[in-house]
């Protein structure tokens, strides 16, 4: 894999990240909710006018674009695994931001995905 195509799939994976984040913090900030029949307006306009869901959708927009352009660069059967490098970066980015418990468990499944994206990286 040449380092523009490379870029163009962390970059995906990236934004695709990034994107995660933002509309978890936008939930954050609305707080708890249930979706009832009575709320589903008020809260649906409470979410679609959070600054961070709109970042965050903005980020999938953006990564759909490079997803393509790196798609067409890449095997889908090695660009399509690097995508799981998302799950490494939120793990620690939830840990960091959020305070997310970053167990044992979530550790060694990291460590077997950062493996297995090395493996197919390198094939």
């Amino acid at each position: 894999m040449n380092p523009i195509s490379l870029f163009c799939i962390l970059a995906g994976v990236t934004l695709n990240a990034c994107a995660q984040l933002l509309l978890k913090a936008g939930t954050n900030a609305v707080g708890h909710f249930e979706f009832t029949r009575a709320n589903i307006l008020p809260i649906g306009l409470k979410l679609a006018f959070q600054p961070p869901i709109i970042g965050g959708l903005a980020c999938y927009v953006i990564s759909v674009g490079v997803w393509v352009v790196g798609l067409s660069r890449v095997d889908v059967s090695i660009a399509y695994p690097m995508l799981s490098l998302g799950y490494v970066v939120n793990a620690f980015a939830a840990w960091y931001l959020f305070g997310e418990v970053m167990s044992v468990q979530k550790l060694v499944g990291i460590g077997i995905i950062l493996v297995g994206v090395f493996i197919l990286a390198r094939s």
